[in-house]
């Protein structure tokens, strides 16, 4: 009966991470972490309470990782698993054109959220000897126009799975790219920041989407699902690798 805590569950990704958990896996524990509360509570009627628990709150505030690993202890007996999921790409903007307060806000979601879960749940991680997965991006390898605090970001979710390999001998982590999946923020590239970008870095994500070439969400989803279940060896640890990394051919399905 794994115990597996989801951030982002709400669309995107996670929300395909959370069909896969509850639909092909039928004693898996799901606590399901979104701002938006709705789709957490259809996820409860489709599944049941005895599936599911969800805490609705933005993940930047401590008190969501708190209440999510208490309601897993308390509903569930444990946690075997985290997927951190949850995170956005704004602000798109160079450096010149720094807004500190807007870097801050997209750290504190994408990269202090995930301290601040993994460090509240480590005792329970430890005792399951569980693993966290971590939805990491290409672009903490490489630069894209604006994409400075994003990339930034997921560079230091990668060095922070990588550490808590060190630090948590009875724990697992892995950190992974998901490639350009088709998702909400694939429109907002499109759509809202192209401007802040180069017209030649724009034009790969838009081909992309005319070319029908950007990958469904159940693609990454399952790999992140079955890294999850499954877990993994000792030579993946702390490694940060993309999804179609022949080292994942085994989690594609």
């Amino acid at each position: 009966m794994p115990v597996i805590i989801l951030t982002g569950a709400s669309k995107g990704i996670g929300a395909s991470v959370a069909k896969i958990l509850l639909s092909s896996h039928q004693d898996t524990k799901l606590i399901a972490i979104s701002r938006s509360e709705e789709p957490l509570k259809q996820l409860v009627l489709k599944y049941g309470e005895d599936r599911i628990g969800y805490v609705a709150g933005d993940v930047s505030d401590e008190k969501t990782s708190s209440s999510a690993v208490k309601l897993a202890i308390s509903k569930f007996g444990g946690i075997d698993s985290i997927i951190i999921n949850a995170g956005i790409l704004e602000p798109v903007e160079s450096i010149a054109n720094v807004n500190i307060n807007e870097w801050k806000k997209l750290f504190d979601i994408n990269f202090f959220a995930a301290i601040s879960l993994v460090s509240e749940a480590l005792p329970e991680l430890r005792n399951s000897k569980g693993n966290v997965v971590f939805v990491s991006s290409g672009a903490s390898t490489k630069s894209t126009y604006g994409w400075a605090p994003y990339g930034s970001s997921k560079a230091a979710l990668n060095h922070l799975c990588l550490s808590l390999a060190s630090e948590e001998p009875e724990i697992s982590t892995i950190s992974v790219a998901p490639g350009v999946v088709d998702t909400a923020m694939q429109d907002d590239i499109r759509l809202k920041f192209g401007k802040s970008m180069k017209p030649e870095e724009l034009k790969r994500f838009t081909d992309l989407k005319q070319n029908s070439e950007l990958l469904d969400p159940i693609v990454p989803a399952t790999i992140y699902a079955n890294l999850s279940l499954r877990g993994f060896s000792k030579e993946l640890n702390g490694q940060y690798m993309r999804y179609n990394d022949q080292r994942l051919t085994s989690y594609n399905n």
